[in-house]
């Protein structure tokens, strides 16, 4: 790797760091192994080594969340498409990665920009036989045509949000609107279930981003509620192609920018919290209102998603382990669905007790409050009791001088 390559990557490599549309972003695995190398995971759930980069930090945008936007006097580099695929291959060959993360500021417009991304994807597929793991970047207000050539030849494309709402989208990123971001999601859709039908035919028809799609809201930029942030995100999952929305706490890298919220800190226990409870719209069957409504937009920042639905609902606990259906057991706060697959499947050999739950591997700390068992009798759930015992000394101990929203706006 030659000088001017290795500046270009050191500076490329830490502009793509705040991209969190992939594991490696959200991961407590997440390690650093050289300038733009680090740990992901890939569909399957393989941990895998992914160089993480940008194809440029140009942009013609000026949103005022971004690091790398227009106004911002930061150190500016691209690579070309036969940079990126020599770096690529070489790193790849070394066994140093087995995938590449390739994002990129809009350079020019978009079609210039996704046209670029499209040539690398083709170019490491066909001409240099790359059998890594491959996510790009979709550039919103891209054609069709461009991102139809990049989903052949990669396994994920993503097309960022960043805003929930519109109006404050264009609020602090004037050069976009939901339309440029939309379009080439369906158009990643359509193309996707079209190669799907092809192939139930003809298994030698080429795959389109077989992995999926994924895209990104930034937590905390502006005064949208989690509700909002988790309508979007369930009206997201209804198409079959998005798998993954990753939320990420906004970082204040703009200072003085009277468009951006004024944080202490980066809102990193609402990041966690919209990730429980995006997972039990996923996979345990709750819905919106049932977690966020009207009358409470935001979620409980002191207690997991699951355990706060609980608590508010204490006359449909306990639950008997030993005779509830799936979908009560899903809604007991420490148990998972594996959890609870072990339980329906253990029980018809013998009634559970306490000692044999803990063996199965359920949160039984969090669990016995809201269950009853051979050797645990049925009893009434007081929510101020559990929300005591569960809440540790230190944080109830805070509470009263916490604010009552994770951010503030001047």
């Amino acid at each position: 790797m030659d000088e001017s390559t290795f500046k270009k990557l050191k500076t490329l490599a830490g502009a793509a760091k705040y991209d969190a549309t992939c594991a490696s972003a959200v991961s407590g695995r997440h390690r650093h192994r050289g300038w733009g190398i680090c740990h992901g995971f890939s569909a399957d759930g393989r941990c895998i080594s992914l160089l993480k980069i940008m194809l440029t930090n140009h942009c013609i945008h000026d949103c005022a969340y971004c690091i790398n936007r227009r106004e911002n006097d930061v150190a500016r580099a691209t690579f070309s498409v036969a940079e990126i695929v020599d770096l690529t291959m070489e790193l790849y060959r070394r066994n140093y990665i087995e995938g590449l993360f390739l994002s990129s500021g809009v350079l020019r417009d978009p079609d210039y920009t996704m046209e670029r991304l499209a040539r690398v994807a083709k170019e490491l597929r066909v001409n240099r036989r790359f059998k890594g793991y491959l996510h790009l970047k979709s550039i919103p207000g891209a054609s069709r045509e461009l991102v139809h050539q990049a989903g052949l030849h990669a396994d994920c494309l993503s097309v960022n949000v960043e805003i929930p709402t519109e109006v404050n989208l264009r609020a602090i990123a004037p050069g976009k609107s939901f339309r440029d971001i939309f379009q080439p999601m369906r158009y990643i859709h359509e193309h996707a279930l079209q190669s799907a039908r092809e192939r139930r035919f003809d298994h030698r028809a080429p795959p389109f981003a077989p992995a999926g799609q994924s895209t990104q809201v930034i937590v905390g930029a502006t005064p949208d509620t989690d509700r909002e942030i988790l309508r979007l995100s369930s009206s997201l999952y209804r198409a079959s192609t998005m798998r993954r929305v990753y939320y990420s706490a906004f970082i204040p890298v703009n200072a003085g920018d009277d468009r951006l919220p004024n944080v202490d800190r980066p809102p990193l226990a609402r990041e966690h919290r919209l990730y429980q409870a995006d997972w039990l719209l996923r996979f345990y069957g709750f819905e919106l209102d049932e977690l966020v409504d009207a009358g409470r937009p935001f979620l409980d920042l002191d207690v997991d998603p699951k355990l706060a639905w609980a608590l508010r609902h204490p006359a449909m606990f306990p639950v008997d382990v030993n005779r509830a259906g799936l979908q009560d057991l899903l809604r007991v706060p420490g148990l998972g669905p594996r959890s609870a697959r072990f339980i329906m499947t253990a029980r018809g050999q013998f009634q559970l007790g306490a000692g044999e739950l803990v063996k199965i591997g359920l949160s039984f700390k969090k669990a016995r409050h809201f269950i009853s068992c051979r050797d645990i009798p049925p009893r009434e759930v007081s929510p101020e009791r559990v929300r005591g015992l569960l809440l540790p000394a230190r944080r109830r101990r805070e509470e009263e001088s916490l604010p009552r929203l994770p951010f503030r706006f001047d």
